[in-house]
């Protein structure tokens, strides 16, 4: 999506672990759409406050992946994350 900022190294070099900004909408607002939908991430500065700054950002959302996540938990996140996309934005 061209209007998500994906913070952290690319490609091979990403974890599980994935912060990003949906633009134009508030990273507590993404959180709480995204916990209507079942889905549990996080939203704020992450113990990382200065590299918030840094990157010019007040806070952003996290979500983690790892062997106990499923194709639906993955497909659920996309689909509460457009609807943020659609009710914010």
């Amino acid at each position: 999506f061209d209007d998500i900022e994906i913070f952290g190294p690319p490609g091979d070099d990403r974890s599980g672990l994935v912060a990003f900004n949906l633009e134009d909408v508030h990273a507590h607002d993404v959180a709480s759409i995204v916990n209507d939908y079942g889905v549990a991430i996080r939203a704020g500065d992450h113990c990382t406050q200065p590299l918030h700054d840094v990157l010019g950002v007040g806070a952003s959302v996290r979500a983690s992946f790892y062997l106990y996540n499923t194709r639906e938990e993955v497909d659920r996140l996309v689909e509460a994350i457009d609807a943020a996309r659609q009710l914010f934005a």
